[in-house]
């Protein structure tokens, strides 16, 4: 079971760090992505790493702001996010791609999301 934690409610210009973890198995042989939903609009990629941590993509809107990384003995993909704005306001979802491949295919399975809110 995948699961998004790290959420919670910040004003903008403030930054958080997303932590998306396993239970059960390990997550160090797949890529991981990040997407986010908003109220009211569609999911939307957020970024991804592959299963060795050495290629990364992100939603071009958001480079520079976001950076994903992970952490193979803790069992952890992290994504920290800086300079947050209200357009950030989402809860963003971890999800695993079972295929190996860059950028991968699809996702196969999803993790519970954790509320981001960015808010004055």
């Amino acid at each position: 079971q995948l699961q998004a934690s790290g959420g919670g409610l910040v004003q903008p210009g403030e930054s958080l760090r997303l932590s998306c973890t396993a239970s059960g198995f390990t997550l160090n042989s797949y890529a991981i992505g990040w997407f986010r939903q908003a109220p009211g609009k569609e999911r939307e990629f957020v970024s991804a790493i592959s299963w060795t941590g050495g290629a990364t993509s992100y939603r071009d809107s958001l480079k520079g702001r976001f950076t994903i990384s992970r952490d193979s003995a803790k069992n952890t993909v992290y994504l920290q996010m800086t300079s947050l704005t209200p357009e950030d306001t989402a809860i963003y979802y971890c999800a695993l791609a079972g295929l190996r491949g860059w950028p991968p295919p699809r996702y196969d399975y999803w993790g519970q999301g954790t509320q981001v809110t960015v808010s004055s």
